[in-house]
């Protein structure tokens, strides 16, 4: 098997010949290939660049195209920064005042050059590897995340707390999940093999699973039936300790979640395993970063012993695979996977 027929298999839940690889290693890759995030971000082909040589380097089976979790707040307007060689980042608030929300203007994706940029390099990498390695195109924030970039996380929760205004949070949030659909489906027409979104302020670190069932659950749906729509698989990411909403999450439809290293992986194994395909959840920092190429080997082994009975696997870290992670480490992580 090749590593696109590898991960195929593991998403359409049929034995691999051995354990899928799906890295998420922007920062590392940008790194490893001379780029500054600055570099990275303004370019098409300096982003495939970078994962084709991370490829190449580590013989991974699946691509993860992310760039920094900004780039549809930019496109709606929300004030961002762009340092140099860190991840883009929101810096300011779009409504300062929640019922301004009706005055919100249509967001025309393809007029952000963020976007643009972002889609021309799926299409350069999925030209690259073809059927061989497979293209997962990340489609930035789901609808309740990008609600609270344009809010501010701190007024964001208030608003959710502010029963009266709810009618505003809900207009928000359908506003949101027009621009996270329409990003959807512009990735579809990369010809990427899987599409996915990231709702992390929807976890349990944030807001009560009730919460999540209100104002998270019903727009990450919504996502879900716009990749169906076109014919993908999707994966909803969340980071933090999920383990109080996993059954809520098995209600989005998603083929796949990705969860970091906080949730309890026996409960999800459970949960998932007959037909979710599960992605994760290595520590991307105190095991994969921090720590030595035989805790890497120790972890990962005990991570695919509980998901031994299940071919809905796909190894990854929880989150973004920080810079300056030792290339040993990660070999060392591939190697067992290499071996199960």
């Amino acid at each position: 098997m090749n590593g696109y027929q590898r991960i195929r298999a593991a998403m359409e839940g049929r034995w691999p010949d051995h354990t899928p690889v799906m890295l998420h290693n922007f920062l590392m890759a940008a790194r490893e290939a001379g780029y500054t995030q600055a570099q990275f971000r303004s370019d098409p082909a300096t982003i495939a660049d970078a994962f084709i040589r991370s490829v190449e380097t580590y013989g991974y089976d699946g691509v993860l195209i992310d760039i920094d979790t900004a780039v549809l707040a930019s496109a709606i307007g929300v004030p961002v920064d762009y340092p140099d060689d860190q991840p883009a980042r929101s810096r300011g608030v779009l409504l300062e005042n929640l019922t301004d929300v009706s005055e919100l203007a249509p967001t025309k994706l393809l007029d952000s050059w963020r976007v643009e940029t972002w889609l021309e390099s799926v299409r350069l990498l999925k030209q690259h590897f073809r059927d061989e390695v497979y293209i997962r195109g990340n489609c930035d924030q789901c609808p309740f995340s990008l609600a609270a970039m344009a809010r501010g996380l701190q007024n964001w929760m208030l608003d959710l707390l502010d029963e009266d205004g709810h009618e505003h949070v809900v207009e928000l949030l359908q506003y949101c999940t027009k621009v996270s659909r329409d990003m959807i489906a512009l990735m579809a027409e990369t010809g990427a093999d899987m599409v996915s979104n990231g709702d992390s302020p929807a976890g349990p670190a944030m807001i009560s699973p009730k919460m999540y069932r209100e104002f998270a659950l019903p727009y990450e749906k919504e996502c879900v039936a716009e990749a169906h729509r076109h014919e993908l698989p999707y994966a909803l990411h969340i980071c933090g300790d999920t383990t109080p909403i996993l059954e809520d999450m098995r209600e989005t439809g998603a083929d796949a979640v990705e969860l970091d290293y906080l949730t309890d992986i026996h409960k999800a194994h459970d949960c998932f395993k007959d037909d979710i395909c599960f992605i994760g959840n290595i520590d991307p920092s105190g095991v994969l970063a921090f720590g030595t190429a035989d805790e890497v080997r120790r972890k990962t082994g005990d991570l695919l012993s509980v998901y031994r009975d299940s071919p809905r696997f796909i190894l990854n870290t929880g989150c973004a695979i920080p810079a300056e992670t030792p290339s040993e480490n990660l070999r060392a992580m591939i190697e067992v996977a290499r071996m199960h």
